[in-house]
């Protein structure tokens, strides 16, 4: 039995290799019009070079300014995860740096989403490696924790539960239920088409904006 504040959960199934890569070809705000447009983590920014990301989430759930509860998640992480770390929006302390992204990364996780601060950010940005934070600060963090794995969480206001796919571009970041994920990726591609075929009619001078004058006249007489 887990002491109480602290909750390891093994790892949820991971998406196929097949549906990352598809996720990896399509930009995030192409996926989040076809969530309804209210999904996705907010006030989180990338700090490496763009590179799109993609994996299963591992989650963390950890007091705000320490990180002892993610040096633990690290022994639930496998090539091909996304770790999502829940810190509570906490900027006095760093939740991590270099040297715990480039474990991330020799790991084979994908990328890292942080409600937190992190530091080493002239290191980070030097790098592809996808990082994705609230802030940062030169101050280190704590190892106390306590810390919860593998619970439902929440960075960003975004609701993220493990296993959930978690994508990120320099538009920001989105997380997918695999329920839905074939049906996000067929939307999305479909998204891209039309968007695809208004720039071609752009550069063809004849991009259609009727429905501009339709949708107000609509508005102002309700």
């Amino acid at each position: 039995m887990n002491p109480i504040g602290w909750r390891e959960n093994e790892s949820a199934t991971q998406a196929s290799p097949a549906t990352l890569a598809a996720l990896r070809e399509i930009a995030v705000s192409l996926l989040s019009d076809n969530m309804a447009r209210v999904s996705g983590a907010n006030g989180l920014r990338p700090f490496h070079r763009p590179k799109p990301m993609a994996g299963t989430a591992v989650t963390v759930r950890t007091r705000g300014g320490d990180n002892l509860a993610i040096h633990r998640a690290f022994d639930f992480c496998r090539p091909g995860d996304v770790l999502v770390i829940d810190g509570a929006g906490e900027l006095t302390q760093a939740l991590m740096g270099e040297i715990m992204a480039t474990y991330a990364e020799s790991l084979g996780v994908q990328g890292l989403v942080i409600d937190g601060a992190i530091r080493d950010v002239g290191a980070l940005s030097q790098r592809n490696f996808p990082v994705y934070a609230r802030g940062v600060t030169h101050r280190g963090p704590y190892k106390n924790g306590p810390g919860e794995i593998n619970v439902p969480v929440t960075v960003g206001g975004m609701v993220v539960h493990p296993g959930d796919i978690v994508v990120g571009d320099e538009d920001g970041v989105l997380a997918i239920s695999p329920a839905d994920v074939e049906a996000v990726i067929e939307g999305a591609r479909k998204t891209a088409a039309k968007e695809a075929a208004a720039l071609q009619s752009i550069a063809d001078g004849r991009f259609d904006r009727a429905w501009v004058a339709v949708q107000r006249d609509r508005m102002m007489n309700g």
